[in-house]
């Protein structure tokens, strides 16, 4: 589904395709804001389920998309790492009201944030619909000419948007219309195959190492939100310029790749919370790749590109239980072939390595944006 949501909203605006993914996040909060009883909870499963093929992941790659059509490429980086920052910012007060809210009162203040973020959103948000005319702007998935027989006549006229939905063969194209965007979707999968793994075993592990229990896991992801939101607000806007969202990108992975190796050797229950300060570097990760992203298509394809990676990236979320969760209860259990709790963990680790190798053949990004061009003309 991002693929086309990201191309839809190239035709259309994101604007107007953000209302869609909003608006049904609203549904399942919604039903359990009215009871949170057996039944409700298994309709809220359904529909969350139903839902999430549309919302899930789209609300941010639409909005990094508008963030690419308003910033300039400079700038980029700094402004996918603000994002991601206000978001880290958000999920912190989320988890301390949690706290304080019981479980009805938690889904009903949920159904009203996400009602009154869709109106601001109507309300406040210019709409942005790339410029098609942009003459030094190639696109490199082009709309195509259909060919229509009638009366055995042949009629040739633009294939509406909904025949230009882009196939499995148009989203290999996009990823191979460039070596860096090739490179850059091969750390995307490694790095969230790796992320999605730890997601489904950490916890595991950590209860049956040092049995945590849900306040413990609950302290850890709001000190690791906290240093997130700061890091990604204040401190990578100061690195991106001298160092680079490349660079940015090896470091962060790197980092994450060291922070596994030491879960997986954790000697003493305070590792855990020592490794949470590694954060402030590993979520350097996300927004530098994405700003490497943007940068390798056109103004029409920020949709096309954001909502690409989306897609593999959700692809690598969907894999990592199937390889991650076995091996970890394999190894949490008594039949396991030697005596290493956290293998999984190091397999993770190896696989934020392959990441990181992979990052670092990336190189320098080159733009296709407006703003470069228009650069390069001049210079000319």
């Amino acid at each position: 589904m991002m693929p086309l949501i990201g191309n839809l909203s190239d035709q259309y605006g994101r604007k107007s395709l953000l209302t869609l993914p909003m608006t049904l996040s609203i549904i399942p909060f919604a039903v359990l804001a009215c009871s949170t009883a057996t039944n409700y909870f298994y309709a809220y499963y359904t529909l969350r389920t139903l839902t999430a093929m549309i919302s899930e992941g789209s609300i941010n790659c639409l909005a990094l998309a508008y963030l690419a059509d308003n910033i300039s490429d400079t700038q980029r980086a700094s402004a996918f790492g603000i994002l991601a920052g206000i978001s880290s910012g958000a999920f912190v007060f989320a988890t301390l009201a949690a706290r304080f809210l019981s479980a009805g009162s938690t889904f009903q203040v949920a159904t009203f944030v996400s009602m009154l973020a869709v109106v601001y959103m109507r309300i406040f948000l210019e709409e942005s619909i790339p410029d098609r005319n942009d003459s030094m702007t190639q696109p490199i998935l082009k709309e195509t000419e259909g060919v229509i027989q009638k009366d055995g006549n042949v009629d040739t006229r633009k294939m509406p948007v909904f025949k230009t939905i882009p196939s499995l063969k148009d989203i290999i194209r996009l990823i191979k219309s460039s070596p860096s965007f090739s490179q850059a979707a091969i750390v995307a999968f490694f790095q969230s195959l790796a992320e999605g793994g730890m997601i489904c075993s950490i916890m595991y592990y950590l209860k049956a190492r040092f049995h945590f229990n849900k306040n413990q896991f609950a302290d850890l992801m709001l000190i690791a939100g906290i240093i997130s939101t700061v890091s990604q607000l204040f401190i990578m806007p100061l690195l991106v310029s001298p160092i680079g969202d490349g660079r940015l990108l090896s470091i962060g992975l790197l980092v994450s790749c060291l922070n596994s190796i030491f879960n997986s050797l954790a000697w003493s229950a305070w590792v855990p919370y020592a490794t949470t300060a590694l954060s402030i570097v590993m979520v350097f990760t996300t927004p530098s790749l994405r700003s490497i992203i943007s940068k390798q298509v056109g103004t029409t394809e920020q949709g096309k590109a954001q909502g690409c990676i989306s897609g593999v990236t959700s692809l690598a979320n969907i894999i990592a239980p199937l390889i991650f969760s076995p091996l970890t209860a394999l190894f949490l259990s008594e039949e396991a072939p030697f005596h290493f709790p956290g293998f999984s963990i190091l397999c993770i680790a190896i696989t934020l390595m392959i990441a990181f190798i992979q990052s670092l053949t990336i190189g320098k990004t080159p733009s296709n944006s407006r703003d470069e061009n228009c650069s390069n003309s001049m210079e000319v």
